[in-house]
C-alpha cells in the first residue's frame, strides 16, 4: 500500500511530537512553602532584610565567595570561590570558580566581586545618583560586617585579593556572610540601580526570582544553568501565612509542601498524621530581649540587672519547648572555638537578688513598655506573656505592648523600654554580630537603645588584633558589659526551627534559618 506525501508529513509529525514533548518533560517537583512572614523591610537585598525571614531565601539565588556547611558540620567550604590563601594578616587572595554564569546568562568575573563590595553596591557616596544608591541601612550594615575593607585587587581574570586596612583573623568568616552574595555589575547598571535591581534580583543561586509580591509570596524557578548542577525542584514558591493554624491546615489539605515556625506543641499534632514528618532542632540563633537605655526607667542599669534575673529560663525551656533546646552560655555559641568564653553563663535565675536590685536602684513600680510584634517569633506571645508574670512576681511592673509592625516596635519615644528579637551567628566567631548589632554602627547604638564607651573601645580589638588570646579576652569583658554590669541584651535560649513536612521529600534542615534546595540536600524518595 502506497502512502501520500501528505500521509507521510503527518505520520512523521505525530511521531516527532511525542518524542520532542518526552525530551522536554520537566518532572521535577513544584513546591509551596508556607512561612508566617516573607519580609520585614520590603526588599530582597539581604543587606537591607537583615532578618531572620529573608536568611531562609537570599541564598536560593544568590550565593558568596565562601559557603557554610548549614546542613553539615559548620565548617567554611569553597562557594563561588574554589580556594583561598593568607598571605599576611591583612591580606586573603581567593580563586574564583570557572564556569559560573548568573541567571541571565551572563558569566561572572572578578569585575563583579569588586562591584559587590564597592560603593554603588555598598557604601553610596560622591558621585552616585540618590536614586541609584543604596539606602542607608544598606551602607550601616555594610560597615558592621566589611567595614574593615580597605580594596579588592584585581590580580588576573580569575583571582583577587582581598585587602583589609588592618589585620583581622576572621577575613574568610566576612567573605561567608550573607551579605557579601556576588551580584552582576551589568544588570544592577541595566536596573538603574538598588532599587530597580532588587525588584528582581539576579544572582549565582540554584532558582531566579520570577515574581515578588510584599505580604503575599516570592516564587523562584530552577536555574539550569547553574554552576552546581541541575537543581531538583522546578519551582519555588513561598507564600505569607502568618496564621499557624492556618499553615498547618494548609500542609493537610495538600495546599502547602513545607509548614515553617512550627511551635514544639504542635509538633506530636503533626506526626500523628502518617503522611507528615517535622524536622529541624536548635540553630545558630538566640532569642532574646533587648532593652532600652533611654528609657527613664532603664536608665539605671540596676533596673536593668533585675529584668535579667527575674526570669527562669530552663523552665521557660521545658514548658514551651518541650526541652528540645538548651540555654545557652550566654551570647555566644558553641563552635566559637577559641573565642568560645569558657564557664559563661547567663545571669542565674534569682528573684530575690531581682528584688534587691530593684531596692537599690529605687524603682517604685514605674511602668516599663514592652514592645512585641506578635507571632513573628515562634511561641512568642506565650513566652512573653511568661516573662511579664516573671517580673511582676519579682516587682517589676511590665507591660505588654501588640505592634503592628518592626517599624512601630523599633520607634523612638517614652513607649518604647523592652522589646522582643534574636541574634544570629553567621560565621564561627562573635564579629560575626558585635559589630552589627551592638557596635556604634549597630542597629542597638543607631537606634539609641543602648551605648557603653569601654565596650565601644574593646570592639577594635575584637575586630582588628591578631592575637587570639588578646581577642579572647576582649570578648570576655564585652561580654560582662553585654550581659551583666550594662545590659544591653537579655538572652532567653537558643532558638529552634522546626519545618512541617509531606513525607516523601528528603530535605535536610539547616542550622540556620536557610532553607537549602539544592542537589545534595533536597530529593524526592525512591
Amino acid at each position: 500500500m502506497s502512502l501520500t506525501r501528505r500521509s507521510v508529513l503527518l505520520a512523521a509529525g505525530a511521531a516527532a511530537l511525542p518524542r520532542f514533548a518526552i525530551a522536554q518533560a520537566d518532572t521535577r517537583p513544584s513546591l509551596t512553602i508556607a512561612v508566617q512572614k516573607l519580609s520585614t523591610s520590603g526588599t530582597l537585598d539581604i543587606l537591607r532584610e537583615a532578618s531572620n525571614v529573608g536568611t531562609r531565601w537570599y541564598n536560593l539565588f544568590s550565593e558568596p565567595l565562601i559557603e557554610t556547611a548549614w546542613t553539615g558540620d559548620l565548617s567554611a567550604r569553597p562557594g563561588l570561590a574554589t580556594a583561598w590563601r593568607r598571605i599576611d594578616e591583612r591580606r586573603l587572595e581567593l580563586e574564583l570558580r570557572e564556569g559560573v554564569r548568573f541567571q541571565d546568562g551572563r558569566p561572572m568575573t572578578v569585575e563583579d566581586v569588586a562591584f559587590t563590595f564597592g560603593a554603588e553596591r555598598m557604601w553610596g557616596g560622591e558621585g552616585i545618583p540618590a536614586a541609584a544608591a543604596p539606602p542607608p541601612e544598606v551602607v550601616a550594615s555594610a560597615r558592621g560586617i566589611f567595614g574593615g575593607l580597605e580594596r579588592i585587587e584585581i590580580v588576573n581574570a580569575r583571582t583577587l585579593r582581598w585587602v583589609h586596612r588592618q589585620g583581622d583573623l576572621t577575613l574568610e568568616g566576612r567573605l561567608a556572610h550573607r551579605g557579601g552574595c556576588i551580584l552582576p555589575r551589568h544588570a544592577w547598571e541595566a536596573a538603574g540601580g538598588w532599587r530597580g535591581f532588587f525588584a528582581r534580583p539576579t544572582g549565582t543561586g540554584p532558582y531566579r526570582v520570577v515574581e515578588w509580591q510584599l505580604d503575599r509570596q516570592l516564587v523562584l524557578e530552577a536555574f539550569d544553568g547553574y554552576w552546581g548542577g541541575r537543581p531538583p525542584v522546578k519551582r519555588l514558591r513561598f507564600v505569607e501565612v502568618p496564621e499557624l493554624a492556618s499553615r498547618l491546615n494548609g500542609l493537610f489539605a495538600g495546599e502547602y509542601d513545607f509548614a515553617c515556625d512550627i511551635p514544639p506543641d504542635q509538633i506530636p499534632l503533626v506526626e500523628r498524621n502518617p503522611r507528615f514528618t517535622v524536622m529541624g532542632g536548635p540553630i545558630l540563633n538566640h532569642r532574646v530581649t533587648h532593652l532600652d537605655a533611654s528609657h527613664p526607667v532603664l536608665a539605671n542599669p540596676l533596673v536593668r540587672r533585675a529584668l535579667t534575673h527575674a526570669v527562669d529560663r530552663q523552665a521557660i525551656v521545658d514548658s514551651l519547648w518541650a526541652g528540645r533546646t538548651v540555654v545557652p552560655p550566654g551570647l555566644q555559641f558553641p563552635f566559637f572555638g577559641p573565642m568560645l568564653r569558657q564557664g559563661w553563663a547567663v545571669p542565674a535565675y534569682d528573684p530575690a537578688e531581682a528584688r534587691r536590685l530593684l531596692r537599690e536602684a529605687g524603682y517604685r513600680g514605674e511602668p516599663i513598655p514592652y514592645r512585641m510584634l506578635p507571632g513573628y517569633y515562634t511561641a512568642q506571645a506565650a513566652t512573653g506573656q511568661i516573662q511579664a508574670e516573671m517580673w511582676r512576681a519579682a516587682g517589676l511592673n511590665v507591660e505588654i505592648q501588640m505592634m503592628e509592625n518592626w517599624s512601630q516596635v523599633l520607634a523612638r519615644g517614652p513607649g518604647r523600654g523592652l522589646y522582643e528579637h534574636s541574634v544570629s551567628a553567621f560565621f564561627n566567631d562573635p564579629v560575626s554580630y558585635v559589630a552589627d548589632v551592638y557596635g556604634p554602627q549597630g542597629t542597638q547604638q543607631r537606634g539609641g537603645f543602648w551605648r557603653n564607651a569601654e565596650f565601644d573601645t574593646l570592639l577594635p580589638v575584637l575586630e582588628t588584633a591578631t592575637d587570639m588570646a588578646r581577642r579572647a579576652r576582649a570578648w570576655a569583658r564585652m561580654l560582662e558589659i553585654l550581659e551583666r554590669e550594662d545590659p544591653a541584651v537579655h538572652i532567653l535560649h537558643q532558638t529552634a526551627n522546626f519545618t512541617a513536612l509531606r513525607r516523601g521529600l528528603r530535605w535536610r534542615p539547616a542550622q540556620s534559618f536557610v532553607m537549602d534546595f539544592r542537589a545534595g540536600n533536597f530529593a524526592l524518595a525512591e
